[in-house]
């Protein structure tokens, strides 16, 4: 399988809006979920680990899931600096799954539009989840087509609002609340990003 982020896992943290824009996810997941020190949580494209490092200090322990060989290995060399036990799982859920394993909440941040089919991935999100676990998964509004200069395998040109939340209620999820919560600034225009919370 193709990494599209080979050539970017190293430098991925030292651009600023990229850092800011997850400060303002991870932030926007704090004040919505009472996070506690015995979670266990699964970090779905988890990349280099940019959310996971602001959510460790409150949970036990984090599952990294990414299929990019180069971001788990970005993760990996900073893994003595992060608070919490970290689990770091090279996979494609889309097509793999974590069989016998649950968890108490699933974070996601600006993955899921690399996911061709979203509501088959939040039926896997419902079914390795705990009766009363989380999700907390951020991502782009809809958009023109031109928040990515290059290929990094898009599926989705963000997504509509209503209609990410009618596919989590599709598939069982409840207490949905999604709302902006970050602005990307690009020199050519602005994006959206919103964070949805819902329970099992």
């Amino acid at each position: 399988m193709r990494d599209f982020f080979a050539k970017k896992a190293k430098d991925y943290e030292k651009e600023q809006r990229r850092v800011q824009n997850v400060k303002n996810i991870a932030n926007a997941i704090k004040n919505k979920i009472g996070l506690k020190e015995n979670m266990e949580i699964l970090d779905f494209g988890s990349g280099t680990g940019l959310l996971l490092k602001q959510i460790a200090p409150f949970v036990k322990k984090i599952t990294a899931v990414d299929r990019s060989k180069s971001m788990n290995q970005a993760l990996r060399e900073s893994l003595k600096t992060i608070d919490c036990d970290i689990e770091v799982l090279e996979m494609d859920l889309e097509r793999e799954s974590l069989d016998g394993r649950s968890f108490d909440g699933i974070i996601s941040s600006m993955t899921i539009h690399h996911v061709k089919d979203t509501k088959k991935l939040f039926e896997k999100f419902y079914n390795i989840l705990k009766d009363d676990g989380f999700v907390a998964l951020a991502d782009l509004e809809s958009e023109d087509g031109t928040f990515h200069s290059e290929d990094t395998g898009v599926c989705h040109f963000g997504f509509d609002k209503d209609e990410f939340a009618n596919l989590a209620r599709e598939v069982g999820f409840v207490d949905i609340e999604i709302e902006r919560v970050s602005i990307i600034k690009k020199p050519h225009q602005e994006f959206g990003v919103f964070l949805m919370v819902a329970k099992k």
